[in-house]
């Protein structure tokens, strides 16, 4: 188990959690000297197969009632070995870790994302469809603006929905056409981080904790996890464009700071995105056997 013993408001209970964690004989890590574990990550050992849990949020009841989140729950061997791993790399941080699957930061997340972002680039260059479709709280890191800047540049289909601060700014951008920032606040807190790359058709999915911020991707442990079951990739494909469609919570973040709602005609029927997706998560829950 591991307790970061700093934690906003939290850390008297963190310090309770972790004594009587160590009294009951759990082996309690307390995080990396320097580095804020971000990341959202739960490994199970099991007979038989060992399970790993990649979420957008954190595992906290308050959240679930307030937040919109994502969990991946998978025995893909593939992943949870490399959840395992990123468990072994906070334990013993000295050691040289590297990841095959799992996006992690501060190690190489950042360079990921670049490469992602290229490959995009030389596909819309190259006359190919091209498209980065992005569900995050909050972009602000100057490099990887500009990359988004040069994608929407070489022909790009940038879509993104951003849900606190934005330092891009598409208001009169040249190229507006290819980069729209749009925001949703309704009844619940907006918090999952997906992204989606086309990769010359086959899409690459990742589910994140990471925002795109110079401390998320430098000065803390996150985790970004491809998704490669074509169903939950599709989940998160319809989250993504449900977002897109909505024209009652929408607005429009262009860096100018007036987040106007999206505009609707009058013959237009209206779209919430929350709505939809608690209706639809609703409908799937009961009708399970």
């Amino acid at each position: 188990m591991i307790i970061e013993l700093l934690a906003r408001f939290d850390e008297a209970a963190n310090i309770r959690w972790a004594q009587r964690m160590e009294e009951a004989g759990i082996r309690v890590v307390y995080g990396v000297k320097g580095l804020k574990v971000h990341a959202k990550l739960t490994h199970i050992e099991r007979r038989g197969s060992n399970l790993a849990c990649v979420s957008t949020g954190n595992f906290h009841e308050g959240n679930a009632r307030v937040y919109t989140d994502g969990i991946l729950m998978t025995a893909d061997k593939r992943l949870v070995r490399e959840v395992a791993k990123v468990f072994e790399f906070i334990e013993q941080p000295y050691k040289n870790f590297s990841f095959k699957h799992l996006l992690v930061s501060p190690q190489h997340m950042r360079q990921a994302l670049y490469e992602l972002i290229k490959g995009e680039i030389k596909a819309a260059k190259s006359g190919k469809p091209a498209e980065i479709l992005v569900k995050i709280n909050h972009v602000s890191d100057p490099e990887l603006i500009q990359r988004l800047y040069a994608a929407a540049h070489a022909g790009v289909s940038v879509k993104m929905l951003v849900r606190g601060n934005c330092s891009l700014v598409t208001r009169n951008h040249p190229d507006a056409a290819n980069l729209s920032v749009h925001g949703i606040v309704d009844r619940y807190l907006e918090h999952a981080r997906f992204l989606i790359f086309h990769n010359r058709g086959n899409p690459r999915y990742f589910l994140a904790s990471a925002d795109w911020m110079p401390r998320n991707l430098d000065q803390r442990i996150e985790v970004a996890a491809p998704v490669y079951d074509p169903e939950i990739q599709q989940q998160i494909r319809h989250i993504v464009e449900c977002g897109l469609r909505d024209n009652v919570k929408r607005r429009v973040i262009d860096g100018s700071g007036e987040n106007c709602p999206v505009s609707r005609s009058a013959n237009e029927k209206a779209f919430r995105s929350q709505e939809q997706l608690y209706a639809q998560a609703r409908n799937a829950a009961t009708s399970q056997p």
